[in-house]
């Protein structure tokens, strides 16, 4: 797995969330005798997160052969489908755009921004994608590289301007985007956590998918709330049905800082929930162990702590936006160029 950067400084934990339950009234007396009143009852509090390590039961591997002879890390290479191929240009990364120049119905366009591991995240879009833009965007090993990029509030924003401009250019009239989101593998949670973190990113993303990819520092047995507040806001606004959000998380113990099983399912605490062990058979060999659902906001977790474990999760991608993504978005579809 791509090592991360240091964790930065711990920040104080917010208090999170504590709920005060309060007792019953009484009715009223039925003599003219005042009736006692009942005994105050004591406030309670929700129970607080506490990190958990993934089990020893989840600390497997699978060898290439056991995953049907396709290593994670290194997919067939099936073309660009119905995209033409990689196109630079734009502010950041590179891009890929149907083939058809009426992809842009009504001068308009949806796209997904994906950060880390672009031409593996290419492979699963060119599958079951039929007229969004992907934008990929690698910017070396750890966190730290993605979340400088998107330090300035307005570098996200100017992003998508530079698309805009690049599919006016294909195309040959104004064009918009229409639906945005955001996917990451790995290190690249790094730009996602910016960029939802920040006033326009919070408006105008609509979808973030994570794939094994989520990581912060601990507080005490918790996990380090501050550091991935953006991550939690955005989790319970998937599960109000306002947002999108896909969290899958392998069973990769990291060095010192907190793993996805651990970030996975303090987001699901912080929506009220709980994972549910769950069975079933994951792409590239991928061993589903547990399953979280709520409104649109989904969680998926498997066994595995190895490097080909880390890769596999990619193999999610496709599941995801055609399960998920193309639905939401409705994308019109376009076929010939």
């Amino acid at each position: 797995m791509p090592a991360l950067t240091p964790v930065r400084a711990t920040r104080r934990l917010l208090a999170a969330g504590f709920a005060i339950l309060l007792g019953a009234g009484t009715g009223a007396a039925e003599t003219k005798v005042a009736a006692p009143k009942p005994a105050e009852k004591k406030p309670t509090v929700t129970a607080g997160f506490v990190a958990k390590k993934p089990p020893a039961s989840t600390q497997v591997s699978k060898s290439v052969a056991e995953r049907g002879g396709v290593n994670p890390c290194d997919t067939p290479d099936t073309g660009f489908g119905l995209y033409d191929k990689w196109t630079r240009g734009i502010d950041m990364g590179q891009l890929i755009m149907p083939k058809s120049k009426r992809f842009a119905r009504g001068g308009q366009f949806d796209v997904m921004f994906h950060f880390h591991g672009h031409e593996s995240a290419r492979k699963e879009w060119i599958t079951v994608m039929d007229g969004a833009v992907l934008v990929g965007i690698d910017l070396g090993l750890g966190s730290g590289p993605y979340e400088t990029a998107f330090d300035a509030p307005e570098a996200f924003e100017r992003l998508i301007a530079s698309v805009e401009r690049a599919v006016e250019k294909k195309t040959g009239k104004p064009a918009k985007a229409r639906k945005v989101g955001l996917s990451a593998w790995s290190a690249g949670y790094g730009a996602v956590q910016k960029i939802i973190g920040q006033k326009f990113g919070k408006q105008r993303v609509d979808s973030v998918i994570l794939l094994d990819g989520l990581h912060c520092g601990y507080q005490g047995t918790s996990v380090n709330a501050l550091q991935i507040q953006a991550f939690t806001d955005f989790a319970k606004a998937a599960a109000a049905g306002q947002k999108l959000m896909f969290v899958s998380h392998s069973s990769i113990i990291p060095p010192g800082y907190a793993s996805t099983t651990e970030t996975a399912a303090f987001l699901v605490h912080e929506v009220g929930g709980t994972p549910k062990a769950s069975k079933g058979a994951g792409p590239l060999g991928l061993e589903l162990i547990s399953r979280y659902s709520q409104g649109n906001f989904q969680v998926r977790g498997f066994s595995g702590n190895d490097k080909m474990d880390h890769c596999a999760q990619l193999g999610l991608y496709r599941d995801v936006l055609k399960i998920h993504i193309k639905p939401r978005w409705n994308t019109p579809r376009v076929n010939a160029p």
